[in-house]
């Protein structure tokens, strides 16, 4: 198998994407958790979680533009790779994802009711589990302190990689799960 492109040579920045919507046949894709894409979304993206992401669910590109997302880009070129090592090798992703959709100033779809952030309950936890490592570690015995160097570890590898295994834990939860009555994306069928 031949190696596959770098994310940069298959990276779209905001403004062509922004571009490529005005079309009909341009498919955007956000693998970001359903959670992510409930609270905040670039308008007409369907959600393909890349936790549960396969190449083979995807339609065939035909005269598609198929193009992936997250908040920063990372995560959609994790999609592109699994893309690639699968035999597509067309697909787009956003370079610097929502965060440069968003420093463009084009539009996102917000829902006021979506449960908290991931970002913001990975901090909460983080935070409750050093703090309590502290204290813990103060009052009880210094082998707590281990807990709080373990999950700074986990916050640095997580921001090294952006690839942060509490917060697809805490997407697992069920006030994270979409509720069925109100679907949060649509068929990828054209």
């Amino acid at each position: 198998m031949s190696k596959p492109p770098s994310a940069a040579a298959m990276a779209m920045n905001a403004q062509t994407l922004k571009q490529h919507l005005n079309h009909p046949h341009t498919l955007l894709i956000d693998v970001r958790e359903a959670v992510e894409f409930s609270g905040e979304h670039i308008p007409g993206a369907v959600s393909m979680p890349l936790s549960s992401f396969t190449p083979q669910a995807l339609p065939l590109p035909g005269d598609r533009q198929i193009v992936f997302y997250c908040r920063t880009g990372n995560r959609s070129a994790q999609a592109l790779t699994q893309c690639h090592q699968a035999g597509y090798s067309q697909f787009k992703h956003l370079h610097g994802g929502l965060e440069a959709w968003k420093a463009e100033g084009f539009p996102t779809v917000r829902n006021p009711e979506a449960p908290m952030s991931l970002i913001r309950q990975v901090q909460i936890v983080a935070g409750s589990l050093i703090l309590a490592g502290v204290i813990l570690g103060s009052w009880l015995s210094p082998t707590f302190y281990v807990l709080s160097g373990l999950v700074g570890a986990g916050l640095l590898f997580a921001g090294l990689t952006d690839t942060c295994a509490l917060g697809m834990l805490l997407a697992k939860l069920p006030y994270n799960q979409p509720r069925p009555s109100r679907p949060i994306s649509r068929s990828i069928s054209l």
